[in-house]
């Protein structure tokens, strides 16, 4: 039941990251995949300034603060060609 939990939050804070960024989602499988990376990025990062996410609404915001993250330094790594 908390893998699905997991993969709900994730699927939800990659969706919110994308409209963050970019504007606009990028497609079922590509907001779950950045969600999930971006939430043991954000807490990994979080974990450096000793704030530890609590509850559903702490494991939302600090996997979207790490797919922003994630998104950014794709961005910067491959920015969009004739975009």
């Amino acid at each position: 039941m908390f893998f699905l939990w997991y993969l709900l939050i994730g699927l939800l804070s990659g969706w919110i990251a994308n409209m963050i960024v970019r504007g606009g989602g990028a497609g079922l499988v590509a907001n779950l995949i950045v969600g999930l990376i971006g939430g043991l990025l954000g807490g990994w990062i979080f974990s450096w300034f000793g704030i530890i996410a609590v509850g559903t609404v702490g494991s939302i915001l600090t996997s979207v603060a790490g797919a922003v993250i994630l998104l950014w330094i794709a961005a910067v790594i491959r920015p969009d060609r004739g975009r």
